[in-house]
């Protein structure tokens, strides 16, 4: 299983992004959840593209679930439990095609590959269980070399420290790594520290990137 474009013919490492390319999301669906117990406003303040401090100091851990909850608790000025806000709060996970798992699988015969992934302790939790129940996995580390979730590194991307962290730990190096992603500043703070970069587009198939050579 190789890489389908010309210009990524010396690439050696690949970075895949979680969200929007190995997992399906969908941001409205959580902006849904939310507008349905009367918050109109929750875009406002988490997108794909942007996000509030509260948020952001929740991805890289630097604040509890806890903490995080009661945060949302105060700006949403709402009674609600822990397991109905994390239901709302996880509503925007879907599915992992089967698919892009066997690409994983295909793919590490070629390239060391490595996660990188924004992400937090509820939806870490959340998708682990239904990687467990649906493929008997408990995350990604069967099938790549390493992963690097943003709560436990204590940074997060687009950041320069972020990639550099996955570069430095791998002996990586940037011109021989591809980093695909859904999100244009993550694409953008990649290119920045000297890695390829490709922008997956939400009409595209992360498993369209490659092709079978026998």
């Amino acid at each position: 299983m190789k890489l389908k474009k010309p210009e990524f013919s010396s690439i050696k490492n690949i970075i895949f992004d979680l969200g929007g390319v190995l997992l399906n999301i969908d941001y409205f669906l959580t902006e849904k959840a939310f507008a349905e117990l009367g918050i109109s406003n929750f875009a406002e303040s988490y997108s794909q593209a942007k996000q509030s401090t509260l948020f952001d100091e929740f991805e890289v851990g630097r604040i509890t679930a806890r903490e995080f909850r009661d945060g949302l608790r105060i700006y949403m000025n709402i009674d609600i439990s822990d397991e109905k806000l994390d239901q709302c709060w996880n509503s925007m996970l879907l599915d992992l095609p089967e698919t892009r798992l066997d690409l994983l699988h295909a793919v590490k015969y070629n390239y060391r590959i490595f996660l990188l992934s924004n992400t937090n302790i509820i939806h870490y939790e959340a998708y682990s269980q239904y990687l467990n129940e649906t493929f008997g996995i408990a995350d990604f580390k069967p099938v790549m070399e390493k992963q690097y979730l943003s709560f436990e590194m204590g940074m997060r991307k687009p950041n320069a420290d972020c990639f550099n962290a996955v570069l430095n730990e791998n002996w990586l190096l940037a011109n021989e790594t591809l980093f695909i992603d859904d999100s244009i500043q993550h694409i953008v703070g990649a290119l920045a520290v000297g890695i390829n970069a490709y922008h997956l587009k939400p009409t595209e198939d992360v498993v369209g990137l490659f092709e079978f050579h026998t």
